[in-house]
């Protein structure tokens, strides 16, 4: 068999299956439970061969997925057993957030301390960037609650997994005194993750107030320590697929394939947020910052495609950068605003976080207060900053909170079956919206001259490149 034929096969034998399988559940075609279980099985050993063939990360994890619900469907005492292994994914999960935390965001804090010599370019990026993120959040919010898609799985099914606790009625002085830490190696034993953020913005804030000398060996142990933290996330991402598909045949053993039409519902959620993001925020603060929305949308394309099919906001950067000085914003902004905004103007991701936060509340049956929801996602808000480095950032970070906040974690097992998919969509929102920011903050400046077409050749100057784009490790 060719290999170029094997993806053609695969579909089309997922499809014929999925086919029976809906005929055989409303009754319009007889089929026995065996004779589907073959046809099923048949179809996981060409997404397997599949696997093999593309030797990536993320179409093993999609493969272990179908297969980790496959042996939850047909066997599910041998799933109940599997569970072991995605606590142990979990427990590496939870050793990088505190590091990973505190080394990005007083790198990204101390190692922006020429903020002061940017003047007003800085604050007006900063509070550009706060202001659309904020919006993200809302309208994430009002979508998962609207759309309720977490609703309808019973959480009694998931007993055994792990304990659900709901969420301690808190005053607002304790909500306040909850936010401070006391002991910063108890916070971290206890993964409370806004007091480490709290620690880490003030000791960054402290550290960018010390003398150059000073500063500098604390800085580099810093940045060195993200770095690390970067490739122990990698190395620990290869037990993914493992990890996932044991979560998957466990949740699917206990709940049955219904999970996953949730799951659906909320990718299509996401989808029509940001939709709903790109025309009500992004749209609007165009025509007020009188972008040309026609020729941005044009400029914009290219790096978007980018972003959508790799995933990876770093494969978009150099022809982002390009494309928003060849439409008029210089190069100076465009050097400061685009590698600022990849840790503080993730849109496409504070929506995305959101979203699944809620959605594990709904999914373990846990209801929660708009005051409780909007702690947590601000929570979130506040811990994305500063790692889009990190490959799955978002599933660390999600983790970390909803631990944090006692709620389940097998809801974030099962949305990291649809995480690349739903990647594709937050990450083109990212490169969109920083993209936008940069023309924003240009007009802001008075210094946005969309009439004045730059060269190809003048924008592939080297200092395009070697500006200060050191933080921009983004694949988010």
């Amino acid at each position: 068999m060719k290999k170029s034929f094997l993806p053609l096969i695969t579909l089309v034998c997922i499809t014929l299956a999925v086919i029976l399988s809906v005929l055989d559940h409303y009754m319009l075609l007889a089929l026995s439970d065996d004779a589907l279980r073959v046809v099923r099985w048949i179809c996981l050993g060409f997404l397997l061969a599949y696997g093999l063939q593309k030797r990536s990360l993320t179409t093993w994890i999609l493969v272990s997925m179908a297969v980790g619900a496959e042996i939850g469907y047909d066997f599910p005492a041998i799933a109940q057993d599997l569970s072991v292994l995605s606590k142990v994914f979990l427990k590496l999960i939870k050793t990088i957030i505190a590091p990973l935390i505190f080394g990005t965001l007083v790198v990204g804090i101390a190692g922006h301390s020429n903020l002061k010599q940017v003047g007003s370019m800085g604050w007006k990026a900063i509070l550009y960037f706060e202001i659309v993120t904020t919006l993200a959040l809302f309208i994430g919010l009002a979508a998962i609650n609207i759309s309720k898609a977490g609703e309808g799985i019973d959480p009694k099914l998931a007993a055994g997994h792990e304990e659900i606790v709901a969420p301690e009625k808190q005053t607002a002085a304790d909500i306040i005194l909850h936010v401070f830490p006391e002991n910063v190696a108890k916070s971290v034993a206890e993964g409370q993750v806004l007091q480490i953020v709290i620690f880490s913005v003030l000791f960054a804030i402290g550290l960018a107030m010390v003398s150059e000398d000073k500063r500098k060996p604390m800085l580099d142990f810093c940045e060195s320590l993200s770095e690390v933290m970067f490739k122990f996330t990698n190395v620990i991402m290869y037990f993914a697929p493992i990890g996932v598909g044991a979560a998957i045949a466990y949740t699917v053993g206990h709940m049955g394939f219904g999970i996953l039409l949730n799951l659906f519902q909320l990718l299509a959620t996401l989808y029509a947020s940001l939709i709903a993001f790109a025309v009500l925020v992004l749209l609007p603060v165009a025509l007020i910052a009188k972008v040309p929305v026609k020729r941005f949308i044009k400029a914009v394309s290219g790096p978007v495609s980018i972003a959508f099919a790799t995933t990876s906001s770093e494969a978009a950067l150099p022809r982002a950068m390009e494309e928003m000085e060849k439409l008029g914003v210089p190069r100076r902004i465009v050097a400061f605003v685009m590698p600022t905004g990849y840790s503080f103007n993730l849109d496409g991701t504070t929506l995305y976080l959101a979203l699944a936060s809620v959605f594990v509340a709904q999914a373990a049956g846990i209801s929660m207060s708009w005051e409780q929801q909007l702690v947590m996602v601000f929570t979130l808000m506040l811990t994305s900053k500063g790692v889009a480095g990190v490959p799955r950032a978002s599933l660390v970070i999600l983790l970390g909170t909803v631990a944090s906040f006692n709620l389940p974690v097998w809801p974030v097992f099962a949305i990291l079956g649809i995480d690349e998919l739903m990647d594709m969509a937050r990450t083109s929102i990212n490169v969109t919206g920083n993209c936008l920011a940069t023309a924003v903050v240009a007009r802001w400046e008075g210094e946005f001259h969309p009439e004045r077409e730059v060269g190809l050749a003048e924008t592939t100057n080297p200092k395009l490149r070697d500006a200060d784009v050191k933080s921009e490790q983004i694949s988010i």
